[in-house]
């Protein structure tokens, strides 16, 4: 059974689908936010899935984390 993991960058701003694609392989500041954003929002969704829980502290940092890098993404993508 595939889980499906939400707040992936196509859903979160899925206006902007192409050119996050573009500005992954052509941008590597972007490409590193993008590929950080995709590694903590897989750790958040593992561990409200309970598939790897952890403590509730380390997964509000990790929100937080999350959060922060999806700013600093939508102001990349508002910027162009």
């Amino acid at each position: 059974m595939s889980q499906h993991t939400p707040h992936e960058l196509h859903e979160e701003f899925p206006a902007d689908a192409d050119r996050i694609h573009a500005l992954k392989t052509s941008d590597a500041h972007f490409s590193r936010l993008a590929d950080e954003y995709h590694e903590i929002n897989r750790q958040v969704h593992r561990a409200e899935a309970g598939i790897e829980p952890m403590e509730s502290l380390a997964e509000t940092e990790l929100r937080k984390k999350r959060a922060h890098l999806k700013d600093e993404i939508a102001r990349i993508l508002s910027a162009g």
